[in-house]
Order: C-alpha cells, then sequence, then structure tokens
C-alpha cells in the first residue's frame, strides 16, 4: 500500500479529493522505474486539476501532482539504479497519467531526469516546474542577446512561482529587474528577492491604446499574457524579446504588429512539458549551479497532502506566494 491524494468525479462532474492508501497494483505499470516521492509541489496547472478545469484528465479516479523529486526503488532500465535521485515533470504527467501526489510512481525512464549535484530532493521542488520553466526563458531571452545592459528586464506576475524565481534568478546574474505584482502584499517580498522596482498591475493596465509607445524594457518573462503582453511588446528596445509562458490573464493576443515591423521585437513560446531531455539536464545543471539557496526559503511554504486541495484553489484565486512543497510523507 501507498499513500495518496486521489481526486474523483462525481456523475454531476463534481471533483472531490481525499487522502487514501491505494494498492501498489493500481500504479500504472507501463514504466520501467518505479520511485519513492519524497517532494512535489502545487502549481498552476495542478489547480486546474484539482478543480477538474481545463479538461487536462481524461480517466478518474485520478492522482495529481504534475512534477515530483524523489529516489528510484527499482528499474528495468540500465540508465537508473535503486537509490538513484530523480526528478520527474512534462509529459503530461499529473493530467493523463498519475501524477506526484503520493509516496509511489510509476514513470518511464525517457522522462526521468538525473537530480543534479548541487540540489536535494526538497530543493529541486522548490524550484520544481515553476523554476525549471523561469530559467528556460531566462535562457532562451540570453541566446537571443539580452545581457544585463539591454536594460530593465519586466517580469509579470512576479508574485507566483515561476515570477519568484525568474526575480531571483535574474537580480542574481546582475539584471535590474522590474517585478509587476497586482498585490501591493507582495512588494517587500519582491525587493527581498532583488527586483528593484515594483510596477503595479494598474499601470500596465492603463494602455493609452498607442501603435508604439517609449522604449522602456530590455526584456520580459510574461507568464500574465492576454491584452497586457499586447502592450508590454508596445514598450520593448530595439530588439528585445519577451519569452511567454503563461496565460493568467486569458488567451487572446490584442495588439499591432508594428512593434515587430519598427523595433524588430521578439516573442518566444516557453514551453516545459516536452522540453527535449538534453536541454532539461541543461537547465537543471544551470538551476543548480545559479541559484541563490539563501533566497529558497524566502519563497517556500511546506504542506502535506492533506493541504493540497485548499491551496490548489488559493492559485487559481491569485492568492498564493512564491512556492509551495508538498511533502508527500508529512
Amino acid at each position: 500500500m501507498f499513500k495518496a491524494l486521489i481526486i474523483d468525479q462525481s456523475d454531476d462532474n463534481k471533483i472531490s479529493a481525499s487522502v487514501q492508501d491505494v494498492a501498489e497494483d493500481r500504479l500504472p505499470q507501463d514504466g520501467e522505474v518505479d520511485i519513492a516521492v519524497e517532494y512535489s509541489t502545487v502549481n498552476y496547472k495542478d489547480g486546474l486539476v484539482l478543480n477538474g478545469l481545463g479538461r487536462l484528465v481524461k480517466t478518474y479516479p485520478h492522482v495529481p501532482g504534475i512534477d515530483f523529486a524523489g529516489a528510484v526503488i527499482n528499474s528495468s532500465d540500465d540508465r537508473f539504479k535503486p537509490g538513484d535521485k530523480v526528478i520527474m515533470h512534462g509529459w503530461r504527467g499529473g493530467e493523463i497519467r498519475w501524477g506526484g501526489y503520493a509516496t509511489r510512481a510509476n514513470e518511464k525512464a525517457d522522462w526521468l531526469t538525473p537530480l543534479p549535484d548541487g540540489l536535494s530532493s526538497f530543493e529541486a521542488m522548490c524550484l520544481g516546474t515553476a523554476g525549471f520553466t523561469a530559467m528556460l526563458a531566462i535562457k532562451r531571452l540570453e541566446d537571443d542577446g539580452m545581457t544585463p545592459d539591454s536594460g530593465e528586464i519586466l517580469v509579470t506576475g512576479a508574485g507566483g512561482g515561476v515570477g519568484s524565481v525568474a526575480t531571483v534568478l535574474l537580480a542574481s546574474k546582475g539584471y535590474q529587474v522590474a517585478a509587476m505584482t497586482g498585490r501591493p502584499d507582495v512588494a517587500d517580498y519582491l525587493t527581498g528577492l532583488g527586483a528593484s522596482r515594483i510596477v503595479t498591475r494598474e499601470e500596465m493596465m492603463d494602455d493609452p491604446g498607442k501603435v508604439l509607445e517609449s522604449s522602456i524594457w530590455g526584456g520580459c518573462i510574461d507568464s500574465v499574457g492576454g491584452a497586457l503582453m499586447g502592450r508590454i511588446l508596445k514598450q520593448l528596445h530595439y530588439g528585445a524579446g519577451l519569452a511567454s509562458l503563461g496565460n493568467a490573464a486569458g488567451v487572446e493576443l490584442s495588439g499591432n504588429i508594428m512593434p515587430f515591423l519598427l523595433r524588430g521585437v521578439n516573442v518566444f513560446g516557453i514551453d516545459s512539458v516536452a522540453c527535449p531531455m538534453d536541454r532539461r539536464a541543461e537547465i537543471w545543471a544551470a538551476l543548480a549551479a545559479d541559484m541563490p539557496k539563501d533566497k529558497l526559503a524566502q519563497m517556500v511554504t511546506e504542506v502535506g497532502l492533506e493541504d493540497v486541495p485548499a491551496f490548489g484553489k488559493q492559485i487559481l484565486d491569485g492568492q498564493v506566494r512564491g512556492r509551495i512543497v508538498v511533502n508527500v510523507n508529512k
């Protein structure tokens, strides 16, 4: 038996969640690696799954949790042996396949990333999918030429998981970070993470309707999308880039093409789900090397499986600050 947070759907489509003891033979059996899960996290997508939104889950009962870290119990694949520490995220784990809100998991070897030197399982999940996505976005923008000399970098939704990690990483690399948030109560938290100034959501949403505006940003990591993204594009410096990785404000993009034609700006889509494995290893190694460990404690709340459903609602309401780490054995 193992412990898991199970969600189920009633005949009237209502979602219920409960922590249960589950027989091991209920685990997926098509993976080569069995894992003792140690930590998972609560991400925005987990909030959708926990509340039956987005049609992400195809079959109930289901174990959510889109990422986790733990130790290999046994493996039929030569790349892994008992005791190896691994990270699992992406590949629609926790959506169409049972995920990390359990003390046991079965996964395909091709989907697992070895835990890099310098990170514990707990620290890996302090970063999790959000941290991975933040570093992936930064690396993509830097590959396009972004440097600390490019000017201020705007981070939208800065109080969330991706935004918090992006703020820390950028500041540690010497960038001036403008952290945008609609929550005045997180301003001190963000400056503590390294933001050089706070930008309010209200001032960014007050679009004058111009085709182009004065150039302000040397780059942007945007987890909000919607109309806000269209305005940011009009404020980017010549040749600057925007990394798009979220749609908290909607999936519709409004704007015009003049920023592309007159300033040569770029938009980069950031996907962590199907990111190639060699790139995953590079990003995790970069996180292990570059993430200031003293900042992790400032952004993390540790909870147990019983607490996850409540935080799943809070994250959808924009009430979660930083990272929520789930100790599945708590």
